[in-house]
């Protein structure tokens, strides 16, 4: 009787552990991907500023959320068969919602660099632009070139590439968190600030819309070609591939190039301006 009972119990423990490991299996079989999550909830979740025109912007009439990063984002997610929920948020939160998982992506004229690329995933490009500087009109911010910026206040927000190149040249940083461009802009002005690098395509129309101010593009600052995409957490690898297929779809069929052409004003940003010197 006693051999019997020895060899039920080690039956039992036999069994209790083949249903431990027949658990841990099914745990494993349970685990989902990103991608999949995204596709039973149907919706996307993309981190924007809401701010900054013609990218991520509402309308005056309507208050509806558009731009060229967010119409891109909402054909993008048709064509996957999703929704889109966008989160708005200033752009050193965009890079912290990605890494935690609160947000799918980010979509926010985010320029693609070999900083980001070792953090994050960056998407196809879709825009192809260059830098310039907004200054004073009557006397150029007493700016005469890129490397001529030691001293100068130089507007923008803290982790972006053009920020990063004005400290490098010297400049004395003024940080803004999702401002509006005319509060840039009229910072330049009044004298707060000297200076404003950003993408040329964003710097011409913010001066469009505001023609009052007595603001200019430097005629002899021309920096920094760049790619721009969307932002996405590289762990993410489905996601990732179904968001480039779609984006290099949209490419092919002239669907971005129609959005570039209607928010910038006619330009194609799909592609870079040829003849342009560059400075270092």
């Amino acid at each position: 009787m006693k051999f019997k009972h020895i060899l039920l119990l080690l039956v039992l423990a036999t069994v209790g552990v083949l249903a431990a490991c027949g658990n841990s299996n099914s745990k494993e079989e349970e685990k989902v991907t990103a991608w999949e999550e995204i596709q039973d909830e149907g919706t996307i979740k993309v981190a924007t500023s809401g701010t900054l025109y013609p990218t991520s912007f509402h309308e005056q009439e309507t208050n509806e959320l558009t731009g060229f990063d967010v119409e891109i984002v909402k054909e993008l997610a048709n064509r996957l068969d999703l929704k889109v929920e966008f989160v708005e948020m200033g752009f050193d939160g965009m890079l912290t919602a990605v890494q935690t998982g609160k947000v799918d992506m980010a979509a926010n004229d985010i320029g693609i660099t070999e900083e980001r690329k070792e953090k994050f995933a960056l998407s196809t490009p879709y825009k192809h632009s260059y830098g310039t500087a907004i200054v004073r009109a009557d006397d150029l911010s007493g700016i005469e070139s890129i490397n001529d910026l030691e001293g100068k206040k130089a507007a923008g927000a803290a982790t972006t590439n053009f920020m990063k190149l004005a400290k490098e040249k010297g400049a004395e940083e003024v940080i803004y968190d999702n401002a509006t461009n005319e509060q840039y802009l009229r910072d330049v002005e009044n004298g707060r600030t000297d200076v404003i690098l950003n993408d040329v395509y964003l710097q011409r129309l913010a001066l469009a819309a505001f023609p009052e101010l007595d603001l200019t593009i430097h005629p002899d600052i021309q920096y920094m070609p760049s790619e721009g995409g969307v932002l996405m957490n590289k762990e993410n690898e489905e996601l990732i591939s179904k968001v480039n297929g779609v984006i290099e779809e949209m490419l092919e069929d002239g669907t971005i190039r129609d959005l570039s052409k209607t928010f910038f004003n006619g330009a194609d940003v799909t592609e870079l301006p040829k003849d342009i010197e560059f400075q270092e």
